[in-house]
């Protein structure tokens, strides 16, 4: 419980909070429908991802910029926070996203309001389809993420939070069409329980989820391993003190700093 006192937890935690307002008020934003017409899938997707981009380099190095509960389990499946750390980041994005939603909400017209940008499957898609698209939404979502924050990976090219950004936005322009592209919990929720509209959203839990877990083992076991122990791993799960008795480093869980280039 070391955490608790460290004003770098909560700094990060403020962060997570503070940048999934920001996200969730500026994506549901710009997918608002303010004259008669199609959605613009393009305009949408673009949002979400400049969104994410920006808040990536605002606030990666102080919380690793997570911005999304289903990255959270992703980077807590692969033993790089603790529990702790991962629970309390999940209830931060979930309290943001829903007081972007409300900011929202109180600054937008009524008759433009409609459902506040609710995820929704599109007409003829099951819900078994629409979570095997968040599924695959996700994992090539958190795949990049982790190849992106990746501290080992030598000569990293280009920018950090674009390729962050870009990764979202590919998610929108495939999944606008078939579930209005969830891949975040958060999210999905804040407009869901705005508009008190909870018609198949399990869907938009379910898949990031499974989605979120299997990327972090892809990466993490499978395509660049990281070799530490289940000793090592329950440490971290568990929160270990910044050193150990020996006065050697341990890991903390902290969030890894992120050097962001230009391109």
């Amino acid at each position: 419980m070391w955490e608790l006192r460290s004003a770098s937890f909560w700094r990060a935690i403020f962060a997570e909070f503070f940048a999934t307002l920001f996200y969730v008020f500026f994506g549901l934003g710009a997918s608002l429908r303010w004259a008669p017409g199609p959605l613009h899938v393009l305009q949408v997707a673009l949002a979400f991802g400049l969104a994410l981009a920006t808040l990536v380099q605002a606030v990666g190095h102080i919380s690793g910029a997570h911005v999304n509960p289903a990255v959270t389990f992703a980077f807590l499946v692969g033993s790089q926070m603790s529990l702790l750390r991962a629970f309390c980041y999940m209830a931060a994005q979930l309290l943001g996203a829903v007081a972007g939603a409300a900011v929202l909400y109180s600054v937008t017209p009524p008759a433009v309001r409609g459902n506040l940008a609710l995820n929704t499957l599109h007409p003829g898609v099951s819900v078994g389809q629409a979570t095997m698209v968040e599924i695959f939404l996700t994992l090539q979502f958190v795949l990049c993420i982790f190849a992106t924050y990746d501290e080992r990976r030598n000569g990293r090219l280009g920018s950090v939070a674009l390729a962050v950004g870009f990764s979202l936005t590919l998610g929108h322009l495939f999944g606008m069409y078939y579930t209005g592209a969830g891949m975040n919990p958060a999210r999905s929720f804040a407009p869901a329980i705005l508009t008190r509209n909870f018609t198949n959203h399990w869907v938009y839990w379910v898949g990031p989820i499974i989605g979120g877990g299997l990327g972090s083992l892809l990466y993490d076991f499978l395509l660049f391993p990281r070799l530490k122990s289940v000793s090592e791993r329950l440490s971290i799960l568990k929160g270990a003190r910044p050193s150990d008795s020996n006065g050697q480093p341990e890991s903390t869980g902290e969030p890894v700093e992120l050097k962001t280039q230009a391109l």
